[in-house]
């Protein structure tokens, strides 16, 4: 196999063949994120893509899942990734799951049918960077999408018949902007109404813009219990129906799963508890250096 490292892929995806269809991330101008800044983005040649897939199956024969790296391989052309998807089912045909990132305006710019051609090829599920519904959020980190982008591109997944898995940002509003991020975030998601809400911690780390404008833009990153309580205010405010709520991922404080709404009021309750305990460990402060 070959890759131009770093590559990133969902934890959910830590059991799959991974095949970089696309290098680096079209838009990549994110202030919380320093994932690609070595990379241009561009997308390989699909004969590369073949015969990285070729080699695959000699030492991989039957993997249950494939991920199609890099940051937002949806942003190809849609003949090329269809061909893409076809060849990875004809080499693999007990293959369960395709899946790759897609950001919202990329989505939002393709037609219901070529998506739903996409998925009839194979790719189902998109993991999409939501990060924020509040719109001002979304403008500050330079997200390049408004709430509306994503509610609109999650109804064209959901007509095409594609699983959306979408993630927010604990703590992206910082300090002065936390409950916005919260109810803004909340009201976008039941709009968009994704089969998964995925949770994952701002974490502001050097190699993003964020870290090296954090004094000028006055950007206070949250305690593990602020974080906690705009969790709750999340949840409490969610009307989705049939999603799976899930905190998967290492920087986060609190393991909360459910499925929505059945396990809303039982998630609250951990929270709750979880507040409860003046000096939880679990609330503390965190080391981490990198994700």
């Amino acid at each position: 196999m070959r890759y131009e490292e770093p590559v990133f892929r969902p934890p959910c995806e830590s059991g799959s063949l991974i095949i970089q269809a696309t290098i680096g991330c079209p838009h990549n101008q994110c202030a919380f994120c320093g994932m690609y800044k070595m990379k241009k983005y561009r997308v390989r040649p699909l004969l590369e893509i073949k015969e990285d897939i070729q080699m695959a199956k000699h030492v991989w024969a039957n993997p249950s899942s494939v991920f199609l790296a890099d940051g937002n391989t949806i942003a190809m052309r849609t003949d090329d990734l269809v061909q893409v998807l076809d060849f990875i089912r004809e080499a693999f045909p007990g293959v369960g799951r395709i899946s790759c990132y897609g950001g919202a305006r990329f989505i939002r710019g393709r037609k219901v049918e070529d998506l739903r051609r996409l998925h009839e090829h194979g790719l189902q599920i998109i993991y999409m960077g939501l990060e924020s519904g509040d719109e001002e959020i979304l403008r500050r980190i330079n997200k390049g999408a408004t709430p509306d982008d994503y509610i609109r591109s999650a109804e064209k997944l959901h007509e095409a018949g594609i699983l959306l898995s979408t993630y927010v940002l604990a703590g992206m509003g910082g300090r002065g902007r936390t409950r916005e991020h919260a109810i803004g975030s909340a009201r976008t998601l039941n709009a968009m109404n994704p089969q998964y809400i995925r949770i994952r911690t701002l974490v502001v780390l050097p190699g993003c813009d964020l870290y090296d404008e954090k004094e000028s833009r006055g950007f206070e990153e949250l305690s593990g219990r602020e974080v906690a309580l705009e969790t709750r205010l999340l949840l409490e405010n969610l009307e989705v129906t049939g999603a799976e709520f899930l905190s998967d991922h290492a920087s986060n404080y609190l393991p909360i799963y459910g499925m929505l709404p059945r396990d809303k009021d039982s998630m609250l309750y951990a929270i709750d508890e979880a507040l409860a305990q003046t000096d939880n460990p679990m609330l503390g402060p965190r080391t981490i250096t990198s994700l």
